[in-house]
């Protein structure tokens, strides 16, 4: 079935010298299609990680402890205000040698793959904390007071009550950095984790194609994001109330 497409793509590049290996070359394309694979497994269980990052710092802002609320901000301003490349060297090379010698781990505590998750999840749980918060702060209090004077303890308020509405009113901000979280996952290149850029460097460095594999990687990210987009907009219009959030 793939046959007539293989042969076409050998003959354009034998008729014009566009050079895309991944479409007639076995072992191109598994390793291609391995790294994309990587790239969406790598940005979905990031994302997963980040809201839940978000969610729990949005409601630990609102402890009545004031070491809690500056623990979090601590948090906040240490990943919001540092690049995440940085960031993912700093665990990787100097946080993942100093635990694993202190515990006499040898070959590290973590793959690369496992840093990048760490990392780049809790680099945009900073932003989805922050997101969380202005929509909890645009729940009218009245709500959260109603809730309290039937009885609800202040996790039942927030679990029930707060985060409903308060995730209506954070979606287009959240979608916002889901998307750029997604891109970011291009840093993780720089320690070896195999997606999508860092597979597209080895072939066009074997088959000297690097102007086509360009090509090649843009699309696939603007396929992904679109994707994204579609999924965040659709869910949105889902939950949609009427006359609340404008």
């Amino acid at each position: 079935m793939l046959e007539p497409v293989s042969e076409w793509f050998r003959w354009l590049y034998e008729a014009y010298g566009i050079k895309l290996t991944i479409f007639y070359d076995e072992i191109d394309r598994k390793r291609f299609f391995r790294g994309v694979w990587t790239t969406i497994h790598l940005s979905f269980v990031c994302i997963a990680l980040s809201v839940l990052i978000g969610l729990v710092g949005a409601w630990l802002q609102g402890s009545p402890y004031v070491w809690v609320r500056r623990i979090v901000q601590g948090y906040i301003q240490f990943f919001r205000n540092t690049p995440p490349l940085v960031q993912l060297y700093f665990f990787y090379f100097a946080v993942d040698s100093a635990i694993s010698g202190l515990l006499g781990i040898r070959g590290g505590m973590l793959s690369s793959y496992g840093w990048a998750v760490f990392s780049l999840s809790f680099f945009a749980g900073a932003f989805n904390v922050e997101i969380f918060r202005a929509g909890i702060e645009a729940v009218p209090k009245a709500t959260t007071e109603a809730a309290e004077a039937l009885g609800f303890t202040r996790l039942q308020v927030y679990r029930e009550v707060t985060l409903p509405l308060a995730y209506r009113v954070c979606l287009p901000a959240l979608n916002n950095n889901l998307i750029n979280l997604l891109k970011t996952t291009t840093v993780a290149y720089a320690i070896a984790v195999p997606e999508t850029l860092y597979i597209s460097n080895q072939i066009w460095s074997d088959e000297f194609n690097v102007t086509e594999m360009m090509n090649v990687v843009w699309i696939v990210y603007i396929l992904l994001v679109g994707l994204l987009v579609w999924l965040m907009h659709r869910w949105e219009k889902a939950i949609k109330v009427p006359g609340f959030g404008r």
